[in-house]
């Protein structure tokens, strides 16, 4: 879809939706946002201009209905986002993130829907030979990982089938501002390096991530919407980090000596991760943002909200 219209943003009060509504407005998009806030902040939306909030849930289809009113396009954001929970409580995951999608895309084919951007993650092609791309035969190692290639193909379903354009957005793993509930590794470290404790590293530190900022997500989204893209995309870097070199930088931003401690690995975790991003480069995808320069920034974001960060004691 070509022009710009107004969008919902389902968990769009959560950190990758605090980060992308206001890209959207800024890039002449009317939002609106369904958020049960269960996880995120509605505070996050203060100073966005042109976006309204709807509450409910995904799992409501009065919700959905509701929030759809007068959409054109949603991106769907509203997730359980936990590796380690999913292996917790697996039914919980999946009622969340697969019965909640499928009453989305039910609902956007009731109300005419042009387009769909759904938020997937590399989590669901598991442990592959590096680096992973769209080829890649999904094996999923956690519960979070299958729920997500079960909306995978419940996208593509509804794409073929009902004629809702689906773009599938394979996130790798992502971190930004607007993230005090965030319990990914980059913000957890971040928020421990100012409270004065200890980083915690579960394994031997060389497990590695693709770790890209809010900021190339939302541009990509954005592509997703306004260049009529459809099936699934590996939105990340192209670059490889391991934890420990995580750990290593935001240790030396803080500029103090905060002990690192290795724990042990955790069940369900994948060992290493990074993506080809071909084809999404080829449809106008350029990451811009460095993990140096994308820590700094996100650093400097949580210790102005350091008072805060007292809140969260994990």
């Amino acid at each position: 879809m070509n022009e710009r219209g107004l969008v919902l943003v389902t968990g769009g009060c959560g950190f990758i939706g605090a980060n992308l509504i206001r890209t959207l407005s800024n890039n002449g998009w009317n939002v609106k946002v369904l958020d049960n806030l269960s996880v995120g902040r509605k505070e996050y939306l203060n100073g966005v201009k042109n976006v309204s909030f709807s509450p409910g849930d995904i799992r409501n289809k009065e919700d959905l209905s509701a929030a759809l009113a007068g959409c054109s396009a949603v991106v769907h954001l509203a997730a359980q986002t936990s590796v380690v929970d999913s292996v917790k409580d697996p039914w919980m995951d999946f009622e969340i993130n697969v019965e909640g999608f499928l009453n989305l895309l039910i609902a956007c084919h009731e109300k005419n829907i042009e387009k769909v951007v759904f938020a997937s993650s590399n989590a669901v092609l598991g442990d592959q030979e590096m680096p992973i791309n769209e080829q890649k035969l999904p094996c999923p190692i956690s519960p979070y990982g299958a729920a997500k290639l079960a909306c995978e193909a419940y996208a593509n379903t509804f794409n073929s089938t009902y004629g809702v354009k689906t773009a599938s957005l394979r996130f790798a793993n992502v971190y930004g501002p607007y993230s005090l509930h965030k319990e990914s590794v980059i913000h957890k470290f971040i928020r421990r390096a100012i409270k004065g404790e200890s980083l915690h590293i579960y394994g031997d530190g060389h497990q590695t991530r693709d770790f890209i900022h809010a900021d190339d997500i939302s541009e990509a989204i954005i592509m997703s919407l306004e260049k009529d893209i459809e099936g699934v995309l590996q939105i990340a870097t192209g670059k490889e980090t391991s934890i420990l070199e995580i750990a290593e930088l935001i240790r030396d931003i803080h500029g103090g000596n905060i002990p690192i401690e290795f724990k042990p690995p955790r069940k369900g975790e994948i060992r290493r991760n990074y993506s080809d991003i071909s084809k999404a480069k080829s449809l106008g995808y350029n990451p811009k943002i460095s993990i140096e320069r994308g820590i700094e920034e996100v650093y400097k974001w949580y210790k102005k909200s350091q008072s805060q960060i007292l809140q969260y004691p994990k």
